[in-house]
């Protein structure tokens, strides 16, 4: 038995996980993953320096709440092998296109080839949380980055909501893009991890998303959901990592708070200042649960901040994102009379059914 099965039984033991069939599928593939590392490793792969035949990765994909990012910790942290990285293949993404920009200045040759080596010199082994490709610079390089990487003898685990086949699908010239699927179909190990348990729903079972009035109750509340959710030690709170998101044209917006596709923010960070339809579609991509807090009370004296929150309950309503609030006012009484008031109203309603149990019972993704 692996490291890896052994920490997977001990959660099922101590009551955390429930046995699943899907989720042992993939415990498979990471100890067949383990068992190719560990013949590269071996004394005659090294005199040889060639490298063992076998799987050079494994891509877990399903709904939300299945268990996916946890078994790609438990991988990471039980997988015999160093330098590793563990990071969310936006901001991975995102660092690649700024290693290009900077390798196209100073050196001659293909950047992507540097680029590559230059990763698998910082890391054996990639973890990326949440693939998922919906810019075409992106799709472009990735066939040509990753098969340099693997050629190389750097192992990838990654978890993605989709199936290979529906990663950048209907993308601009996304039969460039073709060449990274059959990548992934010839050289990682696929498993659907779609286990009848939503772990993540199970969390938002009997936690208030919506709380009145803003104040320190409802601030001490949002913060027990976002650990509940997250995971994560209550003690090392002054630790939890920001993030500064990419919106595009070259900004950013700050997130104070950015955990497992969690995301806590501020209404005037959001809606307070001069933010667009781009920067809430980002925010929307990027996280699967939202958390606000200091939502006022709106009226045409605050006309651009509402008008920014309709924007931004629109994308994250139409990506499903879960939401978890503070405000002033239920749904209903946010904007309560005068100019605009009427057509608020569907905003209210989209916020409604953003509490209902059906709603928070979807993937995280856009209307089908």
């Amino acid at each position: 038995m692996t490291a890896i099965r052994s920490a997977y039984d001990q959660l099922v033991t101590a009551g955390e996980l429930r046995a699943d069939p899907a989720q042992l599928r993939a415990v498979a593939a990471l100890e067949r993953l383990a068992a190719g590392m560990a013949r590269r490793q071996g004394l005659f792969a090294r005199l040889l320096g060639k490298p063992a035949k076998g799987c050079d990765g494994v891509y877990l994909w399903g709904g939300v709440g299945r268990g996916k990012s946890m078994l790609m910790d438990l991988a990471f942290e039980h997988l015999d092998v160093g330098p590793k990285r563990r990071v969310h293949f936006h901001a991975f993404m995102l660092e690649v296109h700024t290693r290009l920009r900077e390798a196209r200045r100073s050196e001659g040759g293909d950047p992507i080839e540097a680029v590559a080596e230059a990763i698998a010199d910082e890391a054996k082994l990639l973890a990326f949380d949440e693939m998922v490709v919906n810019n075409p610079p992106d799709a472009m390089i990735l066939s040509r980055l990753f098969t340099r990487l693997l050629d190389i003898g750097v192992k990838v685990v990654t978890t993605s909501n989709r199936p290979p086949a529906d990663l950048y699908k209907d993308g601009l010239n996304r039969e460039l893009f073709l060449p990274f699927i059959d990548l992934i179909g010839r050289r990682m190990d696929v498993v659907e991890v779609n286990g009848a348990t939503d772990y993540r729903l199970d969390r938002l079972t009997g936690v208030q998303v919506w709380h009145v009035p803003n104040g320190p109750e409802a601030t001490a509340k949002l913060s027990e959901a976002f650990f509940k959710l997250t995971d994560y030690d209550v003690a090392d709170r002054a630790k939890v990592p920001s993030e500064e998101l990419a919106v595009g044209g070259g900004r950013t917006l700050h997130v104070p708070k950015s955990l497992k596709g969690v995301a806590v923010f501020s209404f005037k960070r959001l809606c307070g200042e001069a933010r667009g339809a781009s920067d809430y579609l980002a925010v929307a991509q990027r996280f699967h649960t939202v958390i606000i807090v200091g939502i006022p009370v709106l009226g045409p004296e605050k006309r651009n901040e509402a008008a920014r929150f309709v924007t931004l309950i629109d994308a994250l309503y139409e990506h499903r994102v879960k939401l978890l609030a503070a405000a002033d006012a239920q749904p209903a009484g946010l904007y309560p009379s005068g100019h605009g008031s009427f057509e608020f109203q569907r905003t209210v309603s989209r916020l409604e059914e953003m509490r209902s149990a059906d709603y928070l019972a979807e993937g995280h993704g856009t209307i089908s």
